[in-house]
């Protein structure tokens, strides 16, 4: 690896010290010392995102893909070193984040794409209708435009496809809006050197400085500062839902409320359904272990409850479930943190008189191993707690007797990510009453697939109801997600001199 970190934050332009630093708990390799965030640090990234914003909200949808076309060459340029130290710091393997990278660079690209078109602006046109009785109509035109400067918390699961140079970043910048990135502790190494590829591509597209700032982790009090700046005037998040719900009422009692679009947890429900069971339980069951434990389990649609029918069918998709997972060996989690409350979360359904455990393995230190209980629909119904996330390769097979307790699941869930389907021709019937509900209950439904996997496409919904999320309206992948920074505007009989020039060719 030729990157060495230098543990400054980067502020407009400047990579900026501080007397107060932490270091880096990497899940191997070297240990490096990180400036640590503060308030005046927050303040003074503020301030020059708002001294940058009327510029570059000003500028040419043109300029702006350009810009995001040079972050996704600059972060490609660095890409071995990238994986090298982004490995180091969270213990994922570099397949995984080469094709991480991948999927960072081809949002950036393909928010450059979609913004050059132009349909996101939304902009509508309404004619003056001058000799209209009793009261002439002026003319009025619409499009929406950037609310201002941005705040992004890094994601501790994606160290780049939702971090420094991640979803809520491209978005905001897509928009026309400054953003200050507060980085994640788990990887703050790859946090600065993703953050020297945005400052490359702004000095390349000669964009001003103010228009990106990184601070480094410090702590609770950096990110309440960040929050509640009177210049930020939006937020996106992607983490646990303690911290992010704590943000989030941090931003609703401002003197001026501003939109916080966090994404908190979810558990992803799988229902199987009693024909597609029949037909492949056996390969359900590899499915699912595989998506289960995919990347130790961390990632926000593991699909970590699966309802089955009871009866002999439903018995071997369970066992079929353990025999898969007991073929898979420990990982080695994001955090030591993230490690902890693993195993905390497994004591939940170890505690539960009412829990079966099905499979059952140890973890220690930061690796995590997969766990498999089981529970009847009326006793999951009656302790609500089961429902909540465990962060890690830990599934809970739910059985239901009949067709009755999988609308009754479906009816109680909280808001999740994501809602699966496993079903054949016969269980239509079943399928079309469950539809409406899950759709008043995810942002996402699939159908005979597995969550894990989120597309980068125009038609992505990533996001649901709370607390899947904060903004049951929003998005936090694909290019409906650049809309969260945006709000209409309306011109009315505004002169040709004066009017903004995505306004004029409408």
């Amino acid at each position: 690896m030729t990157f060495t970190p230098h543990g400054k934050h980067l502020i407009a332009g400047e990579w900026v010290a501080t007397t107060d630093a932490f270091q880096s708990s990497p899940a191997h390799g070297p240990s490096y010392r990180f400036s640590t965030g503060s308030p005046e640090l927050v303040d003074r990234a503020c301030q020059a995102a708002e001294a940058a914003f009327p510029a570059y909200a000003a500028s040419s949808r043109q300029d702006r893909a350009a810009l995001l076309e040079a972050i996704a060459d600059e972060i490609e340029a660095r890409g071995a070193d990238i994986t090298a130290i982004g490995s180091q710091e969270t213990g994922l393997p570099e397949a995984r984040l080469n094709g991480e990278r991948c999927r960072t660079t081809g949002q950036l690209r393909l928010f450059a794409r979609h913004i050059l078109k132009g349909e996101y602006l939304d902009r509508r046109l309404d004619e003056a209708q001058p000799e209209r009785q009793p009261q002439a109509r002026p003319e009025i035109r619409m499009m929406q435009r950037p609310v201002g400067p941005v705040a992004v918390f890094g994601a501790s699961n994606f160290p780049l496809a939702f971090s420094v140079a991640g979803g809520d970043t491209a978005a905001a910048l897509a928009a026309g809006c400054p953003v200050v990135v507060k980085g994640h502790p788990a990887h703050p190494g790859t946090g600065e050197i993703v953050a020297q590829a945005i400052l490359a591509a702004i000095q390349r597209t000669n964009m001003p400085p103010g228009i990106f700032s990184l601070i480094q982790d410090g702590g609770p009090a950096t990110g309440a500062a960040l929050v509640q700046h009177p210049l930020i005037l939006a937020v996106g998040f992607t983490g646990s839902q303690a911290g992010g719900r704590a943000l989030f009422d941090l931003c609703a009692q401002r003197p001026e409320p501003i939109p916080f679009f966090g994404e908190l947890g979810s558990v992803n429900p799988m229902f199987i359904l009693p024909a597609a069971l029949h037909a492949r339980g056996a390969e359900l069951a590899q499915g699912w272990a595989a998506s289960l434990t995919l990347g130790a389990g961390q990632f926000c649609t593991n699909p970590g409850i699966a309802i089955v029918s009871t009866g002999p069918q439903g018995d071997a998709f369970v066992n079929a479930t353990a025999s898969a997972l007991a073929n898979i060996g420990p990982q080695t989690m994001l955090t030591s943190g993230i490690a902890d409350a693993y195993c905390h979360g497994k004591q939940r359904f170890e505690q539960h008189p009412a829990v079966r455990e099905v499979y059952v393995s140890g973890s220690s230190g930061r690796s995590a191993s997969p766990n498999l209980y089981e529970v009847c629909a009326q006793d999951f119904l009656a302790a609500p707690t089961l429902a909540h996330e465990v962060f890690g390769p830990l599934g809970l097979v739910v059985r239901a007797s009949n067709d009755q307790d999988m609308t009754r699941l479906a009816r109680q869930l909280e808001g999740q990510l994501t809602a699966t389907l496993q079903m054949d021709d016969d269980d239509t019937a079943l399928a079309h009453a469950l539809l409406p509900i899950l759709e008043r209950k995810a942002g996402r439904i699939l159908v005979n697939g597995f969550p894990t996997g989120v597309e980068v496409v125009d038609s992505m919904v990533h996001g649901g109801p709370y607390p899947a999320s904060t903004n049951f309206g929003a998005t936090s992948v694909g290019t409906l997600s650049i809309r969260r920074f945006l709000r209409p505007v309306a011109y009315q009989n505004l002169p040709g001199a004066i009017m903004p020039d995505d306004l004029r060719q409408f």
